[in-house]
């Protein structure tokens, strides 16, 4: 568990063109992604134990297809009203 808020918590970045949040993505550019902190602060344990959460499944399909790290470094944000995991090497500060 990160002890400490992420730095970029309760601001947002922009994605970097062509990262795709999930299968289907339709808009993979100029996109504002609000960090609203670290997954395992928001939820309370890592991903890897969350079960039957949407952003979670779609982030695992995520990590198995694009070879993320599958450590605890992932911010939960959102694209609108809809919530999204990423690992921190696929945000720009």
């Amino acid at each position: 568990m990160h002890e400490r808020q992420h730095p970029l918590a309760g601001r947002r970045v922009r994605l970097p063109d062509g990262l795709l949040l999930s299968e289907g993505d339709a808009s993979p550019v100029n996109r504002d992604y609000y960090i609203e902190d670290w997954w395992d602060r928001v939820a309370g344990e890592s991903w890897r134990d969350a079960r039957g959460n949407p952003a979670v499944l779609q982030y695992a399909a995520r990590v198995a297809a694009n070879r993320l790290p599958s450590n605890d470094d992932v911010v939960y944000g959102k694209v609108g009203a809809l919530g999204y995991l990423l690992h921190v090497t696929e945000v720009e500060g």
